[in-house]
């Protein structure tokens, strides 16, 4: 028996009010540094360094460092060894709303191997702390005496500076939170901060095999059959074998890579022989360093080469290179700048610009994110014997990957982060995802551990409202084995500002991505593998930094795996189609009823309408703009108020059967015993997964229609219904006669009056949101 559907309001966008800025946003404009979180205040403990400390070793010498403790809460700086003046530089936060105590104390110890020895302390009443507001400067620190545990002066000096501020302070990012005094370990801590990271700037490729020269195959007697081979960090891609069967062999061919700067593996290029059906012949090798490769803007031809191949033979064990070899290959190879690296899904990408950044336009605009904070998130992880979460956020938009702090075992986090991202193209999404931190208690040593994924929000720019503060809580759905989930809800704020809205409106007649995808379009095979070798890239790229964004976090908000087959999308796909076309069933059922007099009324009107437009044929195109002029004009009080979210209904992810589940977190290829039946099914699963990729374009499609009079894109909307009111105009005061001649040689004209990049109106439809970025 299926488990009971969850109540619809469940899966429900919330608006929410929360106090923003300290209560300073006023009119929706920037009046404060995060003004698009709540404040939160901490009380900071900035430890400088000391002077004079007093020996308490044997040898007179004392190995010092600093005790930071306010109630159960204690923070420790690094330790010297045998050293008086030591300097440490260390901020220690609390927060204030788990402030247990009303008395600081700030202690001097030396390290020792039994007990640590006591040197001195410092004492503060909470009451008297100052307060810091930024903009002001930074507290300057100050020496203090140290006391002994009777409040007697002792030898020896601390400098400090303690105060109460926000986590707007230049000193929130790098400091000790109290939350670390529960996590253990140096790699813990680094694990716990908030970061920002790049991704790698991503090029394509090019290699033309044009031919080689000269081969000496091992076997003189036959001809060779001669292929080449190229390979780069993990992508491996080969010729075919060429016609030209002898020592000189031609491909002329195409290889397309990914590559990633700074280049770290050279392109390592091999001609080989195919001697049996198993077993290739190496007939030479070249290696060739991508900082030396031309790069280029456009399509311009770059100047091909010859590369001598060298042949490297094994003497007693080791590699040498035989140098009676005179082979050659002649290759074109260069950098592509002209064209965008997709390693993200084109339905849902957040940056669309060329690699080259002579090409980049000017930025738009500004967006803003506060993430508030996160509530009712299930227990992910056992520990003590009890559930816990240890949540953070990752946010990813163009090539800025921000990464919030790790809140400890907490099922309500608060973070209260905010960050900015430069706007290039409204039509882009930005992608907020959720994560339990399991790395925090040694969890690398435990074999593997990764970071498990709560949910994630998926926001498309174009369907916000510019410089309107947009609060609310999203449901973070994640689809099991078992069925859909809700995992808990993430309160985001998010502002997009606009510098020019004029730039912006003019941007929706631009294609959406760089003009080399439409002058030499790659094929949709080559364009579905190098975005599968960019994903990889980036995952082991950012896999690389300090701390490390997993392999499991960025490919989970890269969606790699979303052109798999599963039942469910293609039902959900199917079902996207079928509203599409639910308008035009309901017009033609309407005419049938008009046909049958149903409503002698409506089928009187009608037959006076259409008597009019027979004797008066220009009156048919004015018409119809000005029905859809008052059709956009009457939807805009049903406008969209809130942006889209995750829509279970929509991706069918409430109703799936469980079998359709199983098939859909089934391996690939699948984990049937029978190799027959794996291998028909796994050629199933790839066919109709193409099938599922047409069938959710065509859906795409009709929902970029839908969204014409929708108000989705509000100023999308604006410009089509401004559009259809200026057409009206236009086609009432034109002969009807001149504008049927004109449409007729315009769609008829010769190609050389054509243009290869895709026209205005063909650039502004592609631009329409669909509702691919709500579907799980």
């Amino acid at each position: 028996m299926m488990p009971p559907r969850p109540p619809p309001e469940d899966f429900a966008l919330k608006e929410t009010k929360p106090h923003l800025g300290g209560g300073k946003v006023s009119g929706d404009k920037l009046t404060s540094t995060y003004d698009l979180v709540e404040q939160m205040q901490y009380l900071y403990v900035r430890v400088v360094k000391a002077k004079d400390l007093p020996g308490k070793d044997v040898t007179g010498s004392c190995d010092p460092y600093v005790e930071v403790k306010l109630g159960n809460y204690l923070g420790k700086t690094r330790f010297f060894e045998k050293k008086s003046n030591p300097e440490w530089n260390q901020v220690f936060a609390f927060s204030k709303d788990r402030l247990q105590a009303s008395l600081l104390e700030v202690t001097v110890k030396d390290k020792d191997v039994v007990k640590d020895d006591f040197i001195g302390k410092v004492f503060f009443d909470l009451n008297e702390i100052p307060k810091r507001v930024p903009p002001d400067s930074p507290l300057a620190p100050q020496w203090y005496r140290l006391e002994d545990r009777q409040g007697n002066k002792v030898k020896g000096e601390l400098m400090l500076a303690v105060w109460m501020g926000t986590q707007a302070d230049e000193a929130f990012p790098e400091a000790w939170h109290s939350d670390a005094a529960f996590v253990s370990g140096a790699d813990g801590l680094a694990n716990m901060r908030s970061k920002v990271y790049l991704s790698p700037k991503l090029w394509y490729l090019r290699v033309n095999v044009i031919e080689a020269q000269d081969l000496q195959p091992g076997d003189k007697g036959r001809y060779p059959e001669v292929f080449v081979k190229a390979v780069l960090g993990n992508q491996a891609l080969r010729t075919r074998i060429s016609q030209a069967r002898g020592i000189n062999p031609m491909w002329n061919e195409d290889l397309m890579f990914v590559a990633a700067e700074p280049f770290e593996e050279p392109l390592i290029l091999s001609v080989e022989d195919r001697v049996a059906p198993n077993k290739d012949e190496v007939l030479g090798r070249c290696a060739i360093p991508l900082q030396y490769v031309d790069r280029r803007l456009d399509h311009k031809v770059v100047n091909s080469r010859w590369f001598n191949l060298e042949k490297h033979i094994i003497v007693e064990g080791e590699k040498k290179k035989e140098i009676k070899f005179a082979s050659r290959i002649h290759m074109r190879i260069c950098l592509e700048g002209g064209y965008h690296v997709l390693d993200e899904s084109t339905h849902y990408s957040s940056d669309l610009r060329p690699t080259a950044k002579q090409l980049w336009k000017s930025s738009i605009g500004v967006l803003e994110l506060g993430i508030l904070n996160a509530h009712g998130l299930m227990p992910m992880k056992t520990k003590d014997g009890r559930g816990t979460t240890d949540a953070y956020c990752v946010a990813k938009y163009g090539q800025k990957w921000v990464r919030t702090r790790t809140i400890i075992d907490s099922f309500a986090p608060k973070w209260n982060e905010q960050y900015t991202w430069e706007v290039f193209d409204p039509c882009t999404v930005i992608t907020i995802g959720v994560f339990d931190n399991c790395h925090l208690h040694g969890g690398d040593k435990a074999g593997g551990a990764k970071d498990t994924k709560i949910g994630k929000v998926r926001i498309r720019l174009s369907t916000l409202e510019t410089d309107r503060v947009y609060t609310h809580s999203y449901p973070l759905l994640v689809l099991h084995p078992n069925g859909v989930k809700k995992m808990g809800e993430i309160h985001l704020a998010v502002r997009f500002s606009c510098s020019s809205l004029l730039n912006m409106m003019h941007m929706y007649s631009h294609p959406l991505l760089p003009k080399m995808h439409y002058l030499h379009p790659l094929t949709v095979s080559q364009l579905d593998s190098l975005r599968h070798q960019a994903t990889q890239i980036v995952s082991m790229r950012l896999g690389r930094a300090e701390p490390p964004l997993r392999k499991e976090v960025v490919e989970y908000m890269l969606d790699v795996g979303s052109h798999m087959w599963s039942m469910r999308r293609s039902k959900a796909n199917f079902f996207r189609i079928m509203n599409v076309l639910g308008g035009l069933i309901a017009v033609g059922k309407w005419f049938d009823q008009i046909c049958n007099w149903k409503n002698p009324i409506t089928t009187v009107l009608i037959h006076i309408l259409f008597i009019i437009l027979v004797l008066y044929p220009e009156l048919i195109l004015p018409t119809i703009f000005l029905y859809l002029f008052l059709i956009g004009v009457w939807y805009y009080r049903w406008r969209p108020r809130h942006p889209p979210h995750m829509d279970t209904r929509l991706s069918h992810a409430d109703s799936a059967h469980p079998d359709e589940l199983d098939e859909e977190f089934d391996t690939f290829p699948t984990s049937r015993p029978s190799d027959i039946v794996r291998m028909r099914y796994d050629r199933l699963r790839s066919i109709a997964g193409r099938i599922q990729t047409v069938v959710g374009d065509l859906a795409t499609q009709g929902e970029r229609f839908q969204s014409l009079l929708s108000w989705r894109d509000p100023r999308a909307t604006a410009l089509f219904v401004i559009f259809c009111l200026v057409a009206a105009i236009i086609l009432y005061v034109t002969p009807f006669q001149v504008v049927a001649l004109l449409a007729g040689f315009y769609i008829l004209r010769h190609p050389r009056f054509r243009h290869k990049l895709p026209s205005v109106p063909l650039n502004f439809f592609r631009r329409l949101p669909a509702r691919t970025d709500s579907m799980l």
